[in-house]
């Protein structure tokens, strides 16, 4: 058993793993952050277990771009809301943009420095 991996962590590249988690924390309604001694790597823990996320300084960190025909998607989250109007409202609040409002049971987003994420009815 010990052979066989257990899903850790997402970990998303930013300039700043500090401010980037503390908008995946509002978002979420999580504990605070916690951060490495030097600051380059920042953990979110689930407070109902299961993997955290994390967020690691990157040197010249670029935003992945919007797919398109010639660029695809590569990765995205997916977070499950029961309020889609009141999850939308309050997650423009805290700094994310929208990037696709089209289908009716998931929006797109963008957080602060690019990722894009979903918020999903449930």
């Amino acid at each position: 058993m010990g052979a066989v991996p257990t899903f850790g962590a997402v970990a998303l590249d930013c300039p700043d793993p500090v401010a980037l988690a503390e908008f995946y924390r509002e978002l979420l309604d999580w504990k605070a952050a916690e951060v490495a001694e030097d600051g380059h790597w920042v953990t979110l823990r689930n407070p109902e277990g299961g993997a955290r996320f994390s967020f690691q300084r990157v040197p010249d960190y670029r935003p992945p771009a919007w797919p398109s025909a010639e660029n695809p998607q590569q990765a995205h989250v997916d977070l499950d809301v029961t309020d889609m109007e009141a999850a939308h409202e309050r997650a423009l609040a805290i700094g994310a943009k929208l990037l696709d409002d089209s289908p009716e049971t998931f929006r797109v987003y963008a957080d602060p420095v690019g990722h894009p994420f979903c918020l999903c009815a449930c």
